[in-house]
């Protein structure tokens, strides 16, 4: 009798690990706020300015000063603002792996990161960015704290260092003579 029992155990515990394939399918939305904030090179804020994002999943336009409701993806998102009398303002966020990714490798295995990539949903942009006129900026997530835009960066230049991580701070630049620690 012991046997049909555990017999009987073993197709709800294949169904449970099949229900936990996408684990971030089931926890984090296919979509993702992102606010963009449009300034001029001065740094005056425009709001309403004519936004447009899309990336590989689809495009939106709205008014630059909110938030803009945009899909998932691992490929970057790609944002043009304008507003008369200012060159184009371009920024590309970069997509980068959430926690649901990250517990799919750990519990969900390859099946639930392959579910959740081809969704999108093990992917997040930077919350917050701020796209400048007349530049083409980078924004990366790893560069996010919270209640603030992310700090964008021209292509080809390295990444703004983040002041929270002491081997790329001014204090221990200045200690080794300007080299890093």
């Amino acid at each position: 009798m012991k046997s049909i029992g555990i017999l009987m155990g073993v197709p709800v515990l294949a169904a449970g690990m099949l229900g936990m394939a996408g684990c971030a399918s089931v926890f984090i939305d296919v979509t993702q706020s992102v606010r963009v904030d449009a300034v001029t090179p001065s740094g005056q804020s425009i709001e309403g300015a004519a936004c447009v994002a899309f990336n590989d999943r689809g495009m939106g336009a709205f008014q630059s000063g909110g938030a803009q409701l945009v899909r998932r993806s691992a490929s970057s998102l790609h944002v043009t603002c304008t507003h008369p009398g200012q060159p184009p303002a371009l920024g590309i966020a970069t997509s980068r792996g959430n926690a649901g990714l990250a517990g799919n490798l750990v519990i969900g295995g390859l099946v639930g990161a392959a579910v959740d990539h081809s969704r999108g949903t093990a992917y997040t942009y930077p919350e917050w960015i701020r796209v400048e006129f007349g530049k083409a900026l980078l924004f990366d997530r790893h560069l996010e704290k919270a209640g603030q835009p992310v700090v964008g960066y021209a292509a080809g230049s390295p990444p703004p260092p983040d002041p929270s991580n002491s081997a790329t701070s001014l204090g221990c630049m200045q200690q080794v003579g300007g080299l890093r620690c």
